[in-house]
């Protein structure tokens, strides 16, 4: 439970109908297996302990006995179980029939959240034989104790600062107003679900996109957990489908028609951070909700959940062929306003034949082709000096010329050395102020040309190079309209590859293909034999990696020690622990000493949800200190 994650599980035990005492022995089965693989929080379907689908069973006082004499066996037997569980089980009340998901924590029964909302059309008739839930908790006497009962629990953790659970039964959250919204209004962080859910065509589909979407809606976690196979097949089937989500993300789904316990940690750091964060998610000053604290003990919480070693990415290609056309349209449009409202007829681009102006470039001739602008009015420049390449030369020359671009060709060599010449720097000084000399040239030229021609220069430069600071002050750091500035490096290659996969242009395609290929690199030293000698990922670590980083830095506020944590599982197998622990650090140093670079970015168009704009999503002082950052990583040995 060590940095908010808390696993939990979703159970579908066999039953049998009606036949309390055998399902009883195997819900305490179930509930011994799941604790002991770490799960705090277990849930079980709908009225499991007699079966769902007893029909007028119900009304047999039989029954009722044996599901409260079942239910008190449950009980007993968690009293060595470390988890907060929750059953579904019918409970009679003043002379009413009920159906409630009792919370168990260690030998103690603390509360039976009452159903809300009763379906009684189709193949539902629960108002036949349940009453709906009180409007409010009251305190009743059951199995000799009095305990919270009604709607809208909530269960609070003794030891985990922020653990708030509620639970709902099957109908409620299908409801128009489910229970959950002010369970997590006021502070229920993660919702349970017992229910009774049946089968029918494209249903599963459906009831994923609810859980999914409830979850996000929240801002929680969700762990359903439906009835399976023992359920009376009369008229319907249970296919025990199973759901943990998380803020919109399914962690697990289980196989439906095969009865199975499903498991996921649920971050709730994360939840919280999310929260706080977001100013429409206010908490309900009201406080009507009764509180119950629960006690499980702390332990090291093993991860079985995956995370993406690029989060940025999609990994489903249909999804990511999508959201690269949705980027492309965005960066566009953004470019386009901008043209349209500075009157402009001309933009210009510096070129290189590397990834990031490849893909200003290509966003640049979609700007023009949606306001019908001649392409041959996008000045594309080359500015060859002393660290160019007849490889990416060519590369860049060959694109302008088949993406319909003016071609223009500066070469900076004598004016950078003249300039060197005019500060007393050394020519083999191949320092800072050799490689800044080249960038600040290229930028004056490319704002003459537009000056001359009234056109924008549009900025080349990405996210992640904002993120470290990977750019020189007032040279390529600077633009009239930055249209790459929120797309992170490993998103750029995936856009310049969607666009040469759907150009129809086999050349094109030929020479966005080599760009890929290419490795990253400013270009400012002179090259060894020919090749580039220059390698940004050698200098300032992989990308991927430090994407990675970014995107729990700032989405989710992670501290480092938890990215660490998560690192070490996305990239299990292609970094070594402390290759990833010595990157994150320069990271994390890199971030907080180069802010005053992000603190006057030009124009540009947000694409995600990470973003960088000193006006928008990063507001940073330039001087904050990094310190209580780099400690949390200090004592960390891979």
């Amino acid at each position: 439970m060590r940095q908010g994650f808390i696993k939990t599980a979703a159970v579908t035990p066999d039953i049998r109908v009606a036949d309390v005492a055998y399902n009883t022995e195997e819900i305490i089965k179930k509930m011994k297996e799941a604790a002991g693989l770490g799960a705090k929080i277990i849930v079980f379907p709908e009225l499991c302990i007699t079966g769902y689908t007893c029909g007028d069973l119900f009304t047999q006082d039989v029954l009722l006995k044996e599901a409260k004499k079942g239910l008190g066996k449950i009980i007993a037997a968690s009293q060595d179980v470390d988890a907060l569980v929750f059953i579904g089980c019918p409970v009679e009340a003043d002379g009413e029939l009920f159906n409630t998901a009792a919370a168990v924590c260690k030998g103690k029964l603390l509360g039976l959240t009452t159903k809300t909302f009763l379906p009684n059309y189709g193949e539902f008739y629960e108002m036949r034989q349940f009453c709906p839930g009180p409007d409010t908790v009251r305190n009743i006497r059951f199995l000799g104790e009095t305990i919270p009962f009604g709607p809208k629990i909530l269960f609070e953790s003794e030891e985990v600062e922020g653990l708030i659970v509620a639970a709902e039964i099957c109908e409620d959250v299908w409801s128009p107003i489910p229970p959950s919204i002010q369970e997590a209004m006021e502070g229920a962080v993660i919702i349970v679900n017992c229910s009774a859910s049946d089968e029918t065509i494209g249903k599963d589909r459906y009831r994923e996109e609810l859980i999914k979407g409830q979850s996000a809606r929240l801002i929680a976690g969700y762990v359903y957990a439906n009835a399976g196979e023992g359920e009376s097949t009369t008229d319907v089937v249970f296919g025990g489908h199973n759901i943990i989500a998380e803020n919109g993300t399914i962690l697990a789904a289980s196989q439906r028609f095969r009865n199975e316990i499903i498991y996921s940690e649920i971050d709730i750091q994360r939840l919280l951070s999310e929260r706080r964060k977001n100013t429409t998610f206010k908490a309900n000053g009201k406080k009507e909700l009764t509180k119950v604290t629960f006690s499980v003990g702390q332990e090291e919480t093993v991860l079985s959940r995956t995370f993406s070693p690029l989060p940025f990415v999609p990994q489903a290609t249909k999804e990511r062929e999508r959201r690269c056309e949705e980027i492309l349209t965005i960066q566009a449009m953004g470019l386009k306003k901008r043209l349209l409202h500075t009157r402009a007829q001309s933009a210009v681009v510096g070129i290189s034949g590397g990834l990031d102006s490849t893909l200003a470039l290509l966003v640049t001739a979609k700007a023009f082709d949606m306001l019908s602008i001649p392409r041959e009015q996008i000045k594309a420049v080359t500015m060859p000096c002393f660290g160019t390449t007849d490889r990416t030369y060519q590369n860049a020359c060959l694109m302008s010329k088949k993406l319909g671009a003016t071609l223009l060709e500066v070469p900076i060599r004598e004016a950078v050395t003249i300039h060197f010449r005019d500060i007393g720097h050394d020519m083999d000084d191949h320092s800072v102020t050799y490689e800044n000399g080249q960038a600040r040239e290229r930028t004056q030229v490319l704002m003459d040309i537009a000056n001359k021609d009234g056109g924008l220069v549009i900025g080349t430069g990405d996210m992640s190079e904002l993120a470290l600071g990977w750019a020189t002050y007032n040279g390529d750091h600077m633009s009239m309209y930055g249209v790459n500035a929120s797309v992170p490096k490993t998103l750029v290659r995936h856009l310049v590859k969607y666009y040469a996969d759907t150009c129809g242009d086999n050349e094109l395609q030929a020479v966005l293909e080599d760009v890929l290929d290419t490795p990253v690199s400013p270009e400012l030293l002179p090259p060894e034999d020919g090749q580039i000698a220059q390698k940004t990922e050698d200098l300032v670590g992989p990308y991927e990696l430090h994407d990675f980083f970014l995107y729990y830095v700032l989405r989710f506020g992670y501290e480092p020690s938890k990215i660490y944590r998560i690192a070490k599982i996305a990239f299990d197998g292609m970094y070594e622990e402390k290759t990833i622990l010595k990157w994150l650090k320069k990271f994390y140093w890199r971030f907080f000493s180069q802010q005053f670079k992000r603190s006057c970015l030009p124009d540009g168009p947000k694409v995600g949800t990470v973003a960088l704009s000193p006006r928008g999503d990063w507001r940073m002082p330039s001087d904050a200190c990094a310190d209580v950052w780099i400690r949390d990583l200090e004592d960390i040995e891979p």
